[in-house]
């Protein structure tokens, strides 16, 4: 009986190690990655610098992040600030023009008939073709990318606000019938809520793919960013920095993605 209740005693909480796993596993596996990394510069690719080299030469833009030296040498952080602020004004047009275009190709049969083969032929179209047309049609390149960032981001919100409308229980409409109410109240009250779920994961979707565009849009127009700063970095053949601007723009998308996250759970129903 002493044995057996020692041994029940000694067994770590499963919480504890649920939080442990998720705390180690990632820098087990990160470790693993900088090893490599390591190995592959020294041995397989001499240009490619290895891990403590790209860190040293990258630590003036990592302990001043907010440094302003030039239009195209600034601290990280800084051109961080410049492509969120991008990605905010363009996703935010995004969902002002996805979110209601997916109500309307939910809720009639006949706007889906006349507007969808249109929405499957634009869906496709590389930020490489929006940027020139946006060019076209606003003469300055932050407009143009802006509407660049709106033009790839709003499909999967068009799609899957279609979606989640489409996919509410008829028994909910009934319901509104029987209530009597208005069209605007059964589309606020029934229809938004029972849909949210598939809103959300439209706009984590279409975040995602916001803040991929921003990075072609600087590339092609020379903007301050972190898509500048990588492309101006490339031409100058200082792969450390390039390498520096990958892991920012990685780090930035997975924060990005987990506040969308938190927001889903804040507000989607439960």
């Amino acid at each position: 009986m002493q044995q057996s209740s020692a041994s029940t005693v000694s067994r770590p909480d499963p919480r504890i190690r649920a939080a442990l796993e998720m705390a180690l596993l990632p820098l087990a596996a990160a470790a693993l990655i900088i090893a490599l990394w390591a190995l592959v510069s020294q041995v397989l690719v001499p240009n490619l610098p290895s891990p403590l080299k790209t860190w040293q030469v990258s630590m003036p833009y990592i302990s001043d992040p907010f440094e302003k030296r030039g239009e195209l040498d600034q601290g990280i952080l800084r051109f961080t600030w410049y492509s969120l602020i991008r990605v905010g004004k363009g996703y935010t047009l995004a969902l002002l023009v996805g979110t209601p275009l997916g109500l309307a190709l939910g809720l009639s049969r006949v706007f889906t008939s006349g507007f969808d083969p249109i929405i499957q032929v634009l869906r496709p179209v590389s930020p490489l073709a929006w940027l020139p047309l946006g060019l076209v049609l606003f003469q300055k390149p932050e407009p143009a990318g802006i509407f660049t960032i709106a033009m790839c981001a709003m499909w999967p919100t068009v799609l899957n606000t279609a979606l989640g409308v489409r996919s509410v229980p008829e028994d909910y409409r009934n319901v509104a019938r029987v209530l009597g109410l208005s069209r605007s109240a059964t589309l606020f009250k029934i229809v938004i809520p029972a849909a949210l779920p598939y809103m959300f994961t439209g706009f984590r979707l279409s975040l995602g793919i916001a803040w991929l565009v921003i990075v072609a849009a600087e590339m092609l127009t020379g903007a301050p960013g972190v898509g500048g700063f990588l492309w101006q970095e490339y031409n100058s053949l200082i792969y450390e920095h390039i390498i520096l601007c990958i892991l920012t723009i990685g780090l930035v998308g997975f924060l990005l993605d987990r506040l969308m996250g938190l927001a889903e759970r804040r507000f989607r129903p439960a």
